[in-house]
C-alpha cells in the first residue's frame, strides 16, 4: 500500500503537472513546426533545386519485382528526404526554442536588476521620526 500513496503524492504533484502540461503542449508545437516545414518552407527549397520534393528523395537498395511464384516484393529504399525533413523539423523547433528561452532569461535578468521595493520606511525615516517624536516631547 506504500507504493500506491507514494506513487499518487508524486503524480499530484505541481512539478509532475506541469511536465505533463509541458510534453502536451510540446507535442502540438512539433505538429504546427512539422507542417511549417513540410508545407511552407521545403516547397519553395524544392522549387529552386529543380522541382525536387525532398520527401521523394530515396536511395534504392533493391527493386521492387516480382519472384518465380508471382509473389511482388516490395523495394528497399532509404528514405533519405524524410531524415531532411525530420533534420529541418529539429533546426526550427531548436531555434524556436532557443528563442523563447532567451526571452525568458532576459526577462528574469531584467526582474534581478530592480531592487526591491522598500518593506517599510527606511532607516532616515526612522530617525528622523523618533527624533521629531523627541522634540515634541520637549
Amino acid at each position: 500500500m506504500g507504493f500506491i500513496k507514494e506513487f499518487k503524492e508524486f503524480a499530484t504533484k505541481g512539478n509532475v503537472m506541469d511536465l505533463a502540461v509541458g510534453i502536451i503542449i510540446g507535442s502540438a508545437f512539433g505538429k504546427i513546426i512539422s507542417s511549417l516545414v513540410a508545407d511552407i518552407i521545403m516547397p519553395p527549397i524544392g522549387l529552386i533545386v529543380g522541382g525536387v520534393k525532398f520527401t521523394d528523395l530515396k536511395l534504392t537498395l533493391k527493386a521492387a519485382g516480382e519472384d518465380s511464384t508471382g509473389k511482388v516484393s516490395e523495394a528497399v529504399t532509404l528514405n533519405v528526404g524524410n531524415f531532411i525533413q525530420a533534420a529541418f523539423d529539429f533546426l526550427i523547433i531548436a531555434a524556436a526554442i532557443f528563442l523563447i528561452v532567451k526571452v525568458i532569461n532576459k526577462l528574469k535578468r531584467k526582474k534581478a536588476e530592480e531592487p526591491p521595493a522598500p518593506k517599510g520606511p527606511t532607516v532616515e525615516v526612522q530617525l528622523l521620526t523618533e527624533i521629531r517624536d523627541l522634540l515634541q516631547k520637549k
